[in-house]
């Protein structure tokens, strides 16, 4: 039987639905064994895209395309996603759901290649929100970058911040867990950084920039 928190989540995660085109590159990126952000987490993505106005928005970790959807509807209509990726089949897969979608040309940068040895060449200061759904092992260093590549104003978020109901618990210490729990201790401890945790998906930590 299901429980009244459990139906609130499920609520919560449902109260704005995914279309055909969403619901199609998520079941490619199943198959693909690249699990994509869910409905709650999209959601909450496309409406931090729309709230900074965003026009520059890095992506780190393109999946198959299922969060990138969210971020360009949420976007500016001339916005640009740079979308980095080591996985080029996982690149040409989520170019696939963009373009079923409308999006394509100046609108997507693909960069194929480790973001940390990608991020490193983009521009200080150049980007309204950095989204990381990549290696859990490697977060705090992408928050770093992050740090650097945002405006003041502009947003980091990061998927998986509850990591399968692991990092609230202080028994699971397996490396990735590990990772994330300690990036959620930085971001706290950031004074350039304003904190959320979001209980939506996998768990969506995002947090504002208001100082360089």
């Amino acid at each position: 039987m299901t429980s009244p928190v459990e139906a609130t989540l499920a609520y919560a995660e449902s109260f704005v639905a995914e279309d055909d085109i969403l619901r199609a590159a998520r079941q490619r990126g199943l198959e693909m064994g690249a699990v994509p952000i869910l409905p709650g987490g999209g959601a909450a993505l496309c409406f931090i895209a729309t709230a900074v106005n965003a026009r520059a928005v890095v992506e780190i970790g393109t999946g198959c395309g299922v969060s990138g959807l969210w971020l360009l509807r949420g976007m500016r209509p001339d916005g640009t996603l740079t979308s980095v990726d080591i996985e080029l089949e996982h690149q040409r897969l989520a170019k696939q759901a963009f373009a079923e979608a409308g999006f394509s040309g100046s609108r997507i940068r693909l960069i194929t290649g480790r973001a940390l040895d990608v991020l490193p060449r983009l521009s200080d200061g150049g980007y309204d929100l950095v989204f990381a759904d990549a290696a859990k092992q490697e977060y705090a260093d992408y928050l770093s970058e992050a740090i650097r590549l945002l405006r003041v104003g502009g947003v980091v978020a990061f998927d998986n911040a509850l990591w399968h109901h692991r990092v609230a618990d202080p028994t699971q210490r397996d490396p990735d867990t590990v990772a994330v729990r300690e990036l959620g201790k930085l971001v706290q401890a950031d004074e350039r950084l304003r904190p959320v945790l979001l209980p939506v998906g996998d768990g969506l930590l995002a947090a504002v920039k208001i100082a360089s």
